[in-house]
């Protein structure tokens, strides 16, 4: 075997699988838990290559990379090595400077589910945009676990995925790109691109409008609710809290006194963990009625010492947990409100975050201040309520387009005045 060595990196000439002779050029990497190991990639056959002085010339661009200690750009490192290091170092908790809970949960499910089987493999040099707009593209649901009892979904009856949780897929993949950059594994983020419009085009713009309540809906299902029920929705309706905020609120958070809840923790899937961002751990004002609904609550619940959930599980297949972890309130909503909101015939999908936007739907309505809806919901940014939460009701768009219509047509504004007197 005919060998030209060099500083960084080796060129040889060697025999393929298929007898074929190739130049082959090798050098030792440090790999991302601290181990040299042995690399190689061909540089092309002796047919494009004739001289060796012609195939140094093609390796010339991979020797420099090598000197600036870069190895991971012409080889080596692949998505699952950057994955499992972007677990070792990012999906950890970190206390206040780390994510929540909730944020590495939902990044564990896309990279085990969607990312590591599909790009798990391949080098990242070898992952391009185009790929990943087209695989994106194609992405259906998985199906839901079921019982042993219950057939399997057929797979050409799956639904395609929806585009905000594709949204959501790439931002995770543009995310790993620029830990593996952070790191010095590669230098290129192919997901966002290097300028606008060149990375990889995926929209979060949504397959159906969100529904809102109205407050006849509101009152008719509170109605036929019974009081943990009851409680727990005109909480939510009065304060927005997200459900891991309503799930995680303990007695001793709670000031009678001067009508305040203090929002200190998220629970999730029954993981204490911190609130989702700075913003979530503010002060929520409680109003008169709401707290009279706690206290009515407090009277019956034998769970209320400070450190109490108020909301705790008291089922009999809690076992020793009784009382000690709080209400799953996904099984609240499918087991005591939803089957009450389809007696109702009420034609809207109804769920916890539901009674969030229909809070801020009303705020809005109510033309309160922009900068108070925002700090009521806890949100990061104004555009956050405005754009995903707010939702204009038809009374409202009614009367904005009557307004237009007077100015431009006079006997439209004859025809009001006679209806208001």
């Amino acid at each position: 075997m005919k060998k030209a060595r060099s500083q960084k990196g080796s060129l040889c000439m060697s025999v393929n699988g298929s007898g074929t002779q190739v130049w082959i050029f090798r050098w030792w990497e440090t790999m991302i838990d601290g181990r040299r190991v042995r690399k190689k990639r061909q540089v092309g056959t002796l047919d494009q290559y004739k001289t060796e002085a012609a195939a140094e010339k093609a390796v010339r661009n991979w020797r420099l990379t090598l000197s600036a200690n870069q190895g991971g750009t012409i080889s080596g490192v692949t998505m699952k090595a950057v994955i499992d290091h972007f677990r070792e170092k990012e999906l950890v908790d970190k206390g206040e400077d780390g994510r929540a809970w909730s944020t590495r949960d939902r990044y564990q499910t896309y990279l085990s589910s969607w990312i590591e089987p599909r790009w798990g493999r391949e080098e990242l040099i070898a992952i391009k945009a185009p790929l990943v707009e087209e695989w994106l593209r194609n992405l259906m649901q998985k199906p839901r676990k079921r019982s042993q009892l219950e057939p399997e979904t057929p797979k050409n009856d799956r639904k395609p995925m929806s585009p905000a949780s594709k949204a959501q897929i790439r931002k995770l993949m543009s995310v790993l790109f620029n830990h593996a950059i952070r790191w010095e594994f590669t230098d290129r983020n192919p997901i966002t691109g290097p300028n606008r419009g060149a990375g990889v085009r995926q929209g979060s713009k949504r397959l159906r409008i969100p529904d809102i309540l109205e407050i006849s809906e509101v009152q008719a299902i509170v109605a036929k609710l019974q009081l943990r029920e009851r409680v727990l929705l005109f909480l939510d309706m009065a304060t927005g809290l997200r459900l891991g905020e309503l799930t995680g609120i303990k007695w001793g958070d709670i000031d009678f006194a001067n009508l305040l809840i203090d929002v200190q923790r998220s629970v999730v899937d029954q993981v204490v963990g911190r609130c989702k961002t700075e913003a979530s751990q503010k002060p929520v004002p409680l109003d008169e009625c709401t707290a009279q609904d706690l206290l009515s609550w407090y009277r019956v619940t034998p769970y209320r010492e400070p450190g109490d959930w108020v909301f705790a599980s008291n089922s009999n297949r809690a076992g020793q947990k009784r009382g000690k972890q709080p209400l799953w309130l996904q099984s609240i909503m499918r087991y005591h409100i939803q089957p009450v909101v389809k007696e109702l015939s009420i034609d809207k999908r109804v769920s916890w975050h539901t009674f969030r936007r229909t809070y801020t739907t009303l705020l809005q309505a109510n033309r309160e201040d922009i900068k108070v809806v925002q700090e009521l919901l806890r949100h990061g940014s104004v555009k956050v309520t405005m754009d995903v939460y707010a939702q204009a009701q038809m009374p409202a768009k009614r009367r904005a387009q009557q307004k237009v219509v007077e100015m431009m047509r006079p006997e439209a504004r004859q025809r009001t005045l006679a209806v208001g007197t």
